[in-house]
């Protein structure tokens, strides 16, 4: 299959044929490439059961992991739940379109192949216009998990789509680098409590400020059972991983440069290349082969942005291990750590 990238505006007047086409495409049971705020999606009909069946096939992904469901407009919640209860609600009102998931009770509207054999559906209103135009034009109810393949780091711009979905979807529509670069905050809503089972940019703090009580799903800070089913995306599964072995090292700053640059010397000796991930701060102060700057520790939001472009750096650039400081900044904090540690797949050395 020829995969063919274009470039979209934002504008409805310049891309009204290319979203023709996407949608077509669409409803067709095809698959496409989208951008969204957060990451780049893979996006296939939600309601066409075949439709998710290929994008599970596209991106390698366990068949129990859900898909996210992306509407334009939030009319479009009463065909796919059960009900929206009154939290929920808040939510929507504070955070929608924006990037925050959440998850409710299904329809019979939604085909389990869709929501990986749950009861439950998660939904979000992405604030990105082209993926807001996409959607409309496909029909209104999109599958979109992040269009990487299963396990690598999420795509953030049009180019990293192409990497891992070149000959597996005929079309990705190219908006640009995204502005977040993480995925959404998903608060599972079907219980009586609301629970946060991944964070991103709408932090735990937020989500309390508006609605009180929010429990914390315990697989954010540890390994979920092997025979759990996840509810939503990025819970069960080794996620964002570069192909290189990534290490986190946490403890005090100076004794975690030093214990890095202790590593890459030993690890050199042996034939190994050897990265690191920094920040902007500390980024002149590492001996390896690869060093880069992730962001800014008083930029938090730009660590986020620039998190999985840079693993996919050090793919580019065939790194053997990988040493990360830790990013536990105040806000996106919990976020980017909960990547950086399933990259890992929970290897933590600490000094």
């Amino acid at each position: 299959m020829d995969t063919k990238v274009k470039k979209a505006f934002g504008d409805p007047e310049r891309d009204r044929s290319l979203m023709e086409e996407a949608g077509k495409l669409i409803k067709s049971g095809e698959l496409v490439g989208i951008p969204t705020e957060t990451v780049y999606g893979l996006a296939g009909d939600a309601l066409n059961p075949e439709s998710s069946a290929k994008i599970y096939a596209a991106k390698g992904r366990p068949s129990d992991n859900p898909l996210i469901v992306h509407i334009a407009e939030k009319s479009a919640l009463k065909k796919i739940t059960a009900s929206v209860p009154e939290k929920a609600e808040i939510l929507i009102d504070a955070f929608w379109p924006g990037p925050l998931t959440l998850v409710f009770r299904r329809s019979g509207a939604v085909p389990k192949e869709t929501t990986g054999g749950l009861d439950t559906v998660a939904v979000r209103m992405p604030v990105n216009d082209i993926a807001r135009e996409f959607i409309l034009a496909s029909g209104g109810y999109i599958a979109a998990p992040s269009a990487n393949s299963s396990g690598r780091p999420s795509c953030t711009t049009a180019e990293h789509v192409l990497e891992d979905m070149r000959g597996k979807i005929p079309l990705i529509i190219d908006g640009g680098e995204v502005g977040i670069g993480l995925e959404s905050t998903i608060v599972d809503m079907s219980g009586d409590i609301p629970c946060l089972l991944r964070p991103g940019i709408i932090s735990i703090d937020m989500l309390r400020e508006k609605i009180g009580e929010v429990d914390i799903d315990p697989s954010i800070e540890g390994v979920m059972d092997e025979n759990a089913r996840p509810k939503a995306p990025g819970m069960k599964y080794k996620h964002y991983a570069p192909r290189g072995e990534l290490y986190i090292v946490k403890g005090d700053p100076e004794q975690v440069i030093s214990e890095i640059n202790k590593r890459c010397a030993s690890d050199g000796e042996k034939g190994l290349r050897t990265g690191v991930l920094s920040s902007e701060e500390t980024k002149d102060r590492y001996r390896a082969d690869i060093v880069e700057s992730v962001g800014s520790r008083k930029d938090p939001p730009s660590i986020a942005k620039n998190l999985f472009s840079v693993l996919r750096d050090m793919d580019r650039k065939d790194a053997d291990l990988i040493y990360s400081e830790e990013f536990d900044v105040p806000g996106a904090g919990m976020a980017i750590m909960n990547r950086l540690v399933r990259a890992a797949g929970h290897k933590i050395i600490e000094v």
